[in-house]
């Protein structure tokens, strides 16, 4: 036997692919449409093929759609959200540039030390993991402290916090500041509004409110914002991530900048023909309809929210764990059978918070129930009463 047929794995090692069945009641990913999974398989071409080429443009005028924007610019990044973080901190946060943060959770602490990384100067308003900032402070903190760019995460996926941005963005063009919203878990379930709220620099991710696999990251950018590229001097100190060029590849000249990944494109078209067939508003208000459902179900159970009734984000629910109650328990047991997956907490919000995501085709008042029905038994095999 040769040196490479020993070191050579034995294929009866691995069995075919059978994942198990899951109900993806997390913080993503989430559920995926059945029409996503048909586009998945369908043939590739090449990633300067006429065809895809098309399906770039299509995605990008649907992801204007789902942002609420019909200016500026959207484009698609390579990578997932965290690569759209990445890439609005790398193109718009230059060397010694003054950056000011919204912190109030773990999204806004990983801005934080991207933008450390581009040698910004960083200043921070700190709050606790799931407080929000209201308008008056908001500006304050930005007519202080006249920074360059502004950034805040609309929907924090650690805490369960709706971020406004509003008075934010109209502070920071006040000062002549650019805006960076993290759109992460509100893209496709919770109303951004890009235009109406003034928001410069947005990004988010496939797998959560679009009901898309995990993988590429939206993006969309005001005029204020392509203005600011196009007049900046200094080169993005991210290559793959440089705006200009992933622009002028998937928009202008169509000059090869990297392979794309093109099934995944086709999966995100498919997913926003999917959003646009129900109606954006419409998607909303399904998404609104489930979180209240589900809150008179948590409630009836004398269970209770980590965020206040007015800053919750609809697709997102942090509920505090019952007193004597191992939230890892719970979590298992649910997994287990019927093979429903939460989250908990981690950070300060470890052991004290279940993150419970009701988002996508999970968005209904019959899996609502669902989920309330086995999410009951499971506490109740934990010794909660309510």
């Amino acid at each position: 036997m040769s040196t490479i047929e020993q070191q050579a794995p034995a294929i009866n090692l691995f069995p075919p692919l059978q994942p198990p069945r899951r109900y993806l009641f997390g913080p993503g990913p989430t559920m995926v449409d059945p029409r996503v999974y048909t586009a998945l398989a369908k043939l590739i071409v090449g990633h300067l093929d006429p065809y895809f080429i098309q399906v770039m443009g299509d995605v990008q005028q649907l992801v204007k759609m789902a942002y609420g924007t019909s200016d500026g610019a959207t484009l698609v990044i390579s990578g997932t959200g965290s690569a759209g973080m990445e890439a609005a901190i790398a193109n718009f946060v230059e060397p010694g540039g003054k950056i000011a943060i919204f912190a109030n959770g773990y999204f806004s602490d990983r801005l934080t030390e991207m933008a450390k990384r581009q040698g910004a100067n960083v200043v921070r308003f700190e709050k606790a993991w799931g407080e929000t900032f209201g308008d008056d402070e908001a500006r304050d903190f930005i007519r202080r402290e006249k920074p360059k760019v502004v950034a805040y995460v609309h929907a924090e996926t650690s805490t369960g916090a709706l971020q406004s941005g509003k008075t934010i963005c109209a502070a920071a063009h006040e000062a002549g500041a650019l805006v960076i919203a993290d759109c992460v878990t509100s893209l496709g379930g919770v109303p951004i509004e890009f235009d109406r709220t003034g928001i410069d620099v947005a990004y988010s991710c496939t797998q959560k409110g679009l009901s898309c696999p995990p993988g590429l990251s939206p993006m969309a950018m005001s005029r204020r914002a392509m203005d600011f590229l196009s007049s900046r001097t200094t080169p993005s100190r991210s290559w793959y991530l440089d705006l200009k060029l992933i622009h002028d590849y998937s928009t202008v000249s169509h000059r090869y900048h990297h392979t794309a990944p093109i099934s995944m494109f086709y999966a995100l078209r498919e997913a926003l023909m999917v959003i646009a067939e129900e109606g954006i508003e419409n998607r909303w208000e399904r998404h609104r309809r489930a979180h209240q459902s589900f809150v008179k179900g948590i409630e009836a159970m004398g269970l209770s929210f980590h965020v206040p009734e007015e800053h919750r984000i609809t697709t997102l629910n942090t509920v505090c764990v019952p007193k004597g109650v191992d939230e890892a328990k719970v979590r298992k047991r649910l997994l287990d059978d019927p093979g429903i997956e939460i989250a908990g907490g981690f950070g300060p919000l470890a052991g004290k918070v279940f993150r419970i995501g009701v988002m996508g085709p999970l968005a209904t008042e019959d899996n609502v129930q669902f989920f309330l029905k086995e999410f009951g038994k499971a506490l109740k095999a934990e010794d909660y009463s309510a």
